[in-house]
């Protein structure tokens, strides 16, 4: 027996269709702390959505040995003051696991901080491929005019930890005077 296919990544949508697909939104209230200028998160409208995720439900769950999952975020264009919209940023919870991110529509960075803390930023594109090792926290910025969409898949085992972001990311992306400028936090 030969069972139909019922999951479908649409590449023209930069999205995941079909059954076991779940979405969750993130608005600006949920991310206190993320962006640097306080008065212009304040000033904001707190319903905002900054991105969005599209996972593959495959009934199975977080801390499961031997399992994958896979998603799709879509950080929408814009920024809080000079900041760009981004994504909260986690370690992994099993630290060791990694995870691959794939540039699908948009254009943004991959906002990397090794274990010895050091910043790496990587430009993310159609088409482009990063691995993030594990023990590296992470993050997506949206710096384009359109929506960012990036492919993910991670070990069911590799939970998500989101401490305080201070600790994990030492660097904002801005834009000041139409350039993109990367500035210690």
């Amino acid at each position: 027996m030969i069972l139909p296919a019922t999951l479908f990544l649409k590449q023209q949508t930069a999205s995941l269709e079909g059954t076991n697909v779940i979405r969750k939104q993130t608005t600006l209230r949920t991310l206190k702390g993320i962006f640097s200028d306080s008065k212009a998160f304040e000033q904001a409208d707190p319903n905002t959505v900054i991105y969005e995720v599209e996972i593959h439900d495959n009934n199975l769950k977080e801390g499961h040995l031997g399992g994958l999952f896979f998603g799709i975020s879509h950080i929408y264009p814009g920024k809080i003051g000079q900041e760009y919209y981004m994504t909260r940023g986690h370690v992994h919870q099993k630290i060791d696991t990694g995870e691959y991110y794939w540039g699908i529509d948009g254009t943004g960075l991959l906002l990397l901080t090794t274990p010895t803390g050091e910043t790496i930023i990587k430009e993310m594109i159609p088409e482009s491929v990063h691995y993030i090792p594990g023990k590296y926290a992470h993050r997506l910025i949206n710096t384009g005019k359109t929506t960012l969409s990036v492919g993910a898949c991670w070990l069911t085992e590799s939970g998500h930890d989101y401490r305080n972001n201070d600790s994990l990311f030492h660097k904002k992306v801005l834009e000041i005077d139409g350039q993109q400028t990367i500035i210690n936090q």
